[in-house]
């Protein structure tokens, strides 16, 4: 489990949020988008297709999809070869 912003969880600054990402407990700061998830996760400019609770999230969408409690995220690396 990783929890996301941890100087500040501890400092009593921001509310945490369980979610499931790939199928594993995560913690994270609750309100962070798809976007920032991206970006904590060394993913923000990968090739990746992210599902959001069940359904394929349009990489436009990132910015603005909030994670919530109980979200359910699974992202899927693009692997290029040949």
């Amino acid at each position: 489990m990783v929890v996301v912003g941890l100087d500040r969880l501890q400092a009593g600054e921001v509310n945490v949020i369980k979610i499931e990402l790939n199928g594993e407990p995560y913690e994270a700061e609750a309100g962070l988008t798809i976007s920032a998830l991206l970006v904590d996760l060394g993913l923000a400019d990968k090739r990746v297709a992210v599902e959001y609770n069940l359904e394929i999230l349009p990489k436009s969408e990132h910015p603005q999809t909030e994670l919530r409690a109980a979200d359910r995220v699974e992202i899927v690396h693009a692997i290029g070869g040949g």
